[in-house]
């Protein structure tokens, strides 16, 4: 099929599919505005704050607003956080003692090995800390999961996203099948589940599947395009507090941290996250209907159910890797004219080519494109505040390749 051809079946289908869409992301719009109603949000929560954050009014009702939108006892949403993965190690290191295990369902992505420590020394890790850890195959069933689980387990992680690994990402059912399945035999075994990439794509979120733990960055999809920083990590009250006191210090915990920005950025981010959320699964659906009909291998497949952001594509070969993300930096707003080259960057086990032409550095619900250059040379592309970003990029860099 010719390039042309290809663009009008994937305008299509990308049509189609928001159709088919839309109740969910109104759903998920009025979650979050009876979230603020009924947390009676006034131009007073807005407000920045200075020092050590005592009293901060604006912080403390945006987590009691998220605690609602997630369903969660507790939520940590807090500007210092500096990442997804710092959420995740939060998460983790403030409920994890030496002799505990953590145990992964698949292996983690690449900046989480690093974290843990896993397969190489790195200081300050999970490891480093006498913390064990184990994987099992991702393909487990909850049965091998259940087997899998030894007295010393104290997490068990789930990655909701496929990272960079050529798998389906995991539903919100399969999670509540996993964790059902472990909290009939071991609910003393704290349930975590990493969240990037997937709020707001389905219509729950990790907790209300009876996981204990969740977390993710706020320039990811629930940021909604306009957060500059942050990351956030819901669940149980008595773990968000060791989160916190990890964050922190001990005693203190939630109770200080300043909001050195305006906070108004941060409850209007989420109040637009579910329609930019929605956009960017648009231009997912696109990415996957034209490159199919081009001939590369995507996953999910367009027609699939969708649990994350992220497209995968398969290019085969080192030349189409770098071309297709330097086109799709040449059709971001930012850093047009850059040319992305492969590199070394800290936590990732290959050289990485990354194409980001975005308003905030490393926004991931921004069009954004990356993958490791190793075979067989996939790529991952993420984002797109609006469908048409997502379109005319993807169309003037297959014409330019082709």
């Amino acid at each position: 099929m010719n390039l042309q051809k290809a663009i009008e079946k994937a305008t299509e289908a990308m049509a189609l599919y928001g159709k088919q869409r839309e109740e969910l992301d109104e759903a998920n719009f009025n979650k979050v505005l009876a979230a603020m109603r009924k947390s009676k949000i006034t131009d007073a929560h807005l407000k920045s704050s200075s020092g050590y954050g005592y009293n901060d009014r604006g912080r403390d009702a945006l987590e009691e607003v998220w605690a609602e939108v997630f369903k969660a006892e507790a939520v940590l949403v807090r500007q210092q956080i500096v990442s997804g993965t710092h959420a995740i190690y939060l998460a983790l290191a403030g409920n994890l003692l030496p002799g505990d295990e953590l145990l992964a369902l698949g292996t983690p992505y690449d900046t989480l090995q690093t974290i843990i420590g896993h397969k190489k020394h790195v200081p300050g890790s999970l490891s480093e800390l006498g913390i064990k850890y184990r994987e099992i195959p991702f393909n487990s069933s909850p049965d091998d999961i259940v087997a899998s689980i030894k007295p010393q387990t104290k997490i068990f992680s789930i990655q909701r996203s496929k990272g960079y690994t050529w798998r389906e990402s995991l539903s919100i059912a399969k999670i509540g099948e996993i964790t059902k399945a472990i909290k009939k035999h071991h609910p003393e075994v704290i349930v975590f589940v990493d969240n990037c990439y997937g709020e707001f794509v389905e219509k729950e979120e990790p907790i209300e599947a009876g996981a204990d733990l969740c977390a993710g960055s706020l320039i990811k999809n629930a940021g909604g395009g306009l957060t500059p920083c942050g990351g956030y990590i819901a669940g149980k009250k008595t773990l968000i507090e060791r989160s916190a006191a990890k964050l922190t210090t001990p005693g203190a915990g939630q109770e200080v941290g300043p909001s050195l920005m305006d906070q108004r950025i941060y409850y209007q981010g989420l109040f637009m996250a579910p329609q930019v959320v929605g956009e960017a699964i648009r231009g997912s659906v696109y990415a996957a209907t034209l490159m199919q009909e081009l001939g590369f291998k995507v996953l999910p497949t367009p027609q699939a159910h969708r649990t994350d952001i992220v497209q995968a594509i398969c290019l085969e070969t080192k030349e189409r890797l770098l071309a297709f993300c330097q086109g799709i930096q040449k059709y971001g707003p930012v850093d047009s004219f850059v040319l992305p080259v492969p590199n070394l960057m800290p936590g990732y086990n290959h050289p990485i080519v990354m194409a980001a032409g975005t308003f905030i550095q490393g926004s991931s619900i921004e069009l954004s494109a990356d993958g490791p250059i190793t075979p067989p040379y996939n790529v991952f592309l993420q984002g797109g505040l609006n469908r048409y970003h997502t379109k005319t990029a993807l169309n003037n860099t297959l014409r330019e390749i082709m």
